[in-house]
């Protein structure tokens, strides 16, 4: 009897589709970002079932965005050649005043 495994056997065969791969366009926005701001981290958010491999780029004043990297590999590219911080957003957590930013233009990010 199997309590505990609602799935059904067929759906471990079945592989889970991203909603989209990291492209060059995202590359570019999060180089774009880096070098038209100040201060800027990058914070690490790992691949999902839903989202491939994900950066937030966040700036001295707690502006930020969110794009794919398709690798953590290309994230610590991008870093490295732009000698911005990478942390593992899962560890470190975000900082305040990504939140204080948000709240002060909910018209740029509304979910």
């Amino acid at each position: 009897m199997s309590w505990f495994n609602r799935r059904s056997r067929g759906a471990e065969a079945t592989p889970t589709k991203l909603d989209r791969e990291a492209t060059r366009e995202d590359l570019a926005a999060l180089e774009a970002f880096v070098a038209t701001r100040r201060g800027v981290e990058f914070y690490l958010e790992p691949e999902t079932t839903a989202t491939d491999t994900t950066v937030v780029a966040i700036a001295h004043d707690g502006e930020w965005i969110r794009r794919r990297t398709g690798t953590p590999r290309a994230a610590g590219g991008i870093a490295r050649k732009h000698a911005v911080p990478l942390y593992e957003a899962a560890r470190t957590g975000y900082p305040e005043r990504m939140r204080t930013w948000s709240r002060a233009h909910p018209e740029r990010h509304a979910r």
